[in-house]
């Protein structure tokens, strides 16, 4: 398994006399893997996108490793990594259109000229499944749906052709049907070109549907990772065990069927 990313006892502060928004976090992020990232409000998992992405804010205190086998350096925004974030509409600029903002990251990362740049944001509408990508390139955020204008910011964060995507809560806002697609769009996107896939949510019942693998964190501290069907078939946290039951009742399926006897 070759290692895209290593996280060696990785604390994250903000401000002084604050707990730590990370605490002391190991981690290794193989490359072409799915990892999804579990946890409530407060758990720490955005905080753990901003470290990789090196978008902390100003002030903010790290400690611990943060190493890149894969690439040799930190990644570079645009280039070596895209990231989706959770509310679309602040991702996008609503004063330009939608083939300007994809066409801008190709052009800018790939050295494409703008020609060129706009034939790879139309090709990528289609990816993201985008109906009638000619005329959506001329469209602006506002003319779009709420699922449209997520997939229009997963072809702008692929659009440099990064190593690693980062989904930092991008489904959250959605309603079910819309979840399960962009979810479905995701996996597919991934497969193809190879990525290394950060997925970040709460949902642990969404998430365990496509992923390789689930670490699972609370109040800034790593409770436990490992591949998807040892985390749900048998937790070592009472927490992880809380997040699975949580998301059993009479109407929904198990996440792990039953064994016949």
């Amino acid at each position: 398994m070759s290692i895209f990313c290593s996280l060696r006892q990785l604390s994250v502060t903000y401000g002084r006399g604050r707990n730590a928004a990370l605490d002391r976090v190991d981690l290794d992020i193989a490359a072409g893997e799915r990892l999804a990232i579990i946890g409530e409000s407060g758990s720490g998992k955005s905080t753990l996108a901003r470290a990789l992405a090196g978008l902390l804010p100003e002030g903010a205190k790290v400690q611990g490793e943060l190493l890149w086998p894969a690439l040799g350096h930190p990644p570079r925004p645009g280039r070596d990594f895209g990231l989706v974030f959770q509310d679309p509409g602040s991702s996008l600029n609503p004063v330009l259109t939608i083939g300007e903002q994809i066409a801008e990251g190709a052009r800018r990362h790939l050295g494409l000229s703008w020609k060129q740049a706009y034939v790879r944001a139309e090709e990528l509408l289609g990816r993201v499944r985008i109906p009638q990508p000619d005329k959506a390139m001329r469209a602006f955020p506002h003319q779009l749906s709420g699922g449209q204008r997520q997939r229009v910011a997963i072809a702008a964060a692929i659009a440099a052709k990064p190593a690693l995507l980062i989904a930092d809560e991008a489904t959250s806002a959605l309603d079910v049907v819309v979840q399960a697609e962009i979810v479905g769009l995701l996996d597919g996107l991934v497969r193809e070109d190879g990525l290394t896939l950060l997925f970040i949510t709460h949902d642990i019942a969404l998430a365990s549907g496509f992923v390789d693998r689930i670490a699972v964190f609370r109040n800034a501290r790593l409770v436990e990772a490992g591949p998807v069907r040892s985390v749900l078939s048998a937790p070592k946290s009472d927490y992880t065990a809380a997040l699975i039951a949580s998301h059993r009742d009479l109407a929904t399926p198990p996440l792990i069927e039953e064994v016949a006897s």
